[in-house]
């Protein structure tokens, strides 16, 4: 296993039982190599796949690098990657998804949403390679085919890369995780400020008043302040596209804001506080799904 620099470990090998049951968008990719009309290379790739002759994958930016062994005594170089988007592109792309709240509510939940394509219909491009030739690769063998059997074998790995984090898709056409959350909120931030300052005529053809304040007349405080009582009230109607569930961001959990933890160590123990903190961890992490999980269907 090879560790990529946003610290997710890829697996370089598939289980006996390979891709098993798997998400649309994984079922979807793997339709590109399964179209490919050479089986008999397919076959010895998924053989490569199985026994763990792929070494090593990593991203190196918007590539897939990686060394696969074959049956010569040095491994062989494969790159893999897909045309990148512009930033005018991702403008388009970025503009759809903050009009529909289901779709950034989904890709937050690490789900990828199955009309997601439309998003993308704006900008004219597409997530998805339309064919197998849109995928890009490279392999040092000397087999001229592409792809080869070592490229195929980093193809189905791929595809299990894909079923636990589909935002490695969005990596391969030039937005990081981090970087499309970060523009979703930018985005969905504009266009709240935008819809609360816009003003809209009353039924008179008058707009409504605006409250102004000088330099010498302070606004009044908000009724909350002086009440604290209405700090958790709204009476308002909500607009639900404004109401989006999402699991925490990384880094952002409770154990991450309280920082290091005072508790004792014991020198006969050295692996018992982290292995208490792994556990308190991944308790945490259950239950923010479970209370997200119980959220959503309370909302649906």
């Amino acid at each position: 296993m090879t560790i990529t620099p946003n610290g997710t470990g890829i697996n370089t090998s598939l289980g006996d039982d390979g891709l098993g049951q798997q998400p649309w968008w994984v079922e979807q990719w793997m339709e590109l190599i399964n179209s490919y009309r050479f089986k008999k290379r397919l076959e010895r790739a998924w053989a490569y796949a199985r026994e763990g002759h792929v070494t090593s994958i990593r991203f190196e930016g918007r590539r897939v690098h990686a060394r696969v062994q074959g049956t010569g005594e040095d491994p062989y170089k494969v790159k893999l990657w897909l045309d990148v988007l512009s930033d005018e592109d991702w403008g388009y792309v970025l503009e759809a998804l903050t009009q529909k709240a289901r779709w950034s509510a989904q890709l937050l939940a690490g789900i990828m949403p199955s009309d997601i394509e439309r998003a993308f219909a704006a900008s004219g491009r597409r997530l998805f390679p339309f064919k197998l030739q849109e995928v890009r690769s490279e392999c040092s063998c000397p087999d001229k085919a592409n792809p080869c059997k070592h490229i195929s074998a980093v193809y189905f790995l791929m595809g299990e890369r894909f079923s636990e984090d589909p935002f490695v898709l969005f990596q391969l056409r030039g937005r990081t995780r981090a970087k499309l959350l970060e523009d979703l909120a930018d985005h969905r931030l504009k266009a709240l400020e935008a819809k609360a300052t816009s003003a809209e005529p009353d039924s008179e053809g008058a707009t409504r008043d605006a409250v102004t304040a000088t330099d010498d007349t302070p606004p009044p405080p908000h009724p909350a302040v002086l009440d604290p009582t209405l700090w958790w009230r709204y009476d308002a109607s909500l607009d639900g596209d404004l109401v989006v569930i999402t699991p925490a961001m990384e880094g952002d959990t409770g154990l991450d804001a309280a920082g290091d933890l005072p508790l004792a160590e014991e020198p006969r123990f050295p692996e018992a506080r982290p292995r208490f903190l792994s556990h308190l961890r991944e308790q945490g992490q259950a239950l923010a799904q479970q209370a997200m999980v119980e959220a959503m269907t309370a909302g649906a």
